[in-house]
């Protein structure tokens, strides 16, 4: 028999947490009751945080915004600062499951799934997010790319709770994409996905990109060397044809009952190459 607790805010969680120390904590629940479930192996006690109203804050501070871990899908969605200021996550946040999972998942909870085909990390990766974490006396905020280290698996300690995730407002890239391809149009999981950032000058040469990868490699896939040898270039096929190989190289996909390895590594660069034709106007995805 499991005993769920649900504290109604952070100093009733701290309590909780040292009460009940081998509690599984949980968000929004999507993917931890499937997976109790698949093992039907359940906890003595698990602590839900949907009353901890301090995780569910959406706000501006100083040139930035914060998201409270505990910020639904659906609620992101409808959020005016996250459609002006993060087009990119707003559309992967679409794409991701159905209206009731969006409306029972969280940001905090796709973030410490870890999993490598999550919808929102690629958007948060090339957004430079950091996640906050705190313990009772404190927090601290790592890098996205840092947090995560690899499948099901993050730099959460004993004793922390992400919190929130924090994203600078960065209104300079004329071109926020997102784009996912799986085996059916809807209810899907990523066999790849591909968020980007790009600038360009009003002639369309491109004057700084982002990417990043999902479902092709052990955590989100990024590529330094791919972004900088598209600066300079005009956005359009064969510039984007040319880094197809350094984009190849940079993924390390793995077979599944969902896809291959090499029909994944293609995808990572056909995905890019959709990117032509996009660079004299503004476009938000």
């Amino acid at each position: 028999m499991t005993t769920v607790y649900r504290p109604g805010s952070l100093d009733e969680f701290w309590d909780m947490r040292e009460k009940y120390g081998e509690a599984l904590v949980f968000a929004g629940g999507t993917d931890l009751f499937v997976k109790l479930r698949a093992l039907n192996k359940y906890p003595p006690v698990l602590i839900g945080l949907a009353g901890v109203k301090e995780l569910q804050s959406i706000e501006e501070l100083s040139g930035a915004v914060f998201i409270g871990a505990h910020a639904t899908h659906t609620r992101l969605l409808s959020h005016p600062r996250i459609r002006e200021h993060f087009p990119v996550l707003a559309s992967a946040l679409r794409s991701l499951g159905s209206p009731p999972i969006r409306n029972m998942g969280t940001i905090g909870g796709n973030i410490c799934t870890a999993s490598p085909a999550g919808d929102v990390l690629p958007p948060l990766y090339v957004l430079g997010a950091q996640v906050e974490l705190r313990k009772k006396d404190g927090s601290r905020r790592v890098p996205i790319r840092e947090f995560i280290l690899g499948p099901g698996t993050t730099a959460l300690t004993d004793g922390e709770l992400l919190s929130g995730v924090w994203l600078k407002k960065e209104d300079s890239f004329t071109i926020h994409h997102f784009e996912k391809v799986g085996q059916r149009k809807a209810l899907a999981i990523a066999v790849a996905s591909l968020a980007a950032l790009v600038t360009t000058t009003e002639t369309g040469i491109v004057e700084k990109a982002r990417f990043a990868w999902g479902s092709v490699g052990p955590t989100v896939v990024t590529s330094q060397d791919a972004e900088d040898a598209l600066v300079g270039l005009p956005l359009g096929l064969k510039a984007l044809q040319s880094i197809v190989p350094i984009v190849e190289r940079s993924v390390s996909p793995i077979d599944d009952v969902r896809a291959s390895a090499a029909y994944r590594k293609a995808l990572a660069g056909n995905l890019v190459v959709r990117l032509a034709g996009r660079g004299r106007e503004p476009l938000r995805a």
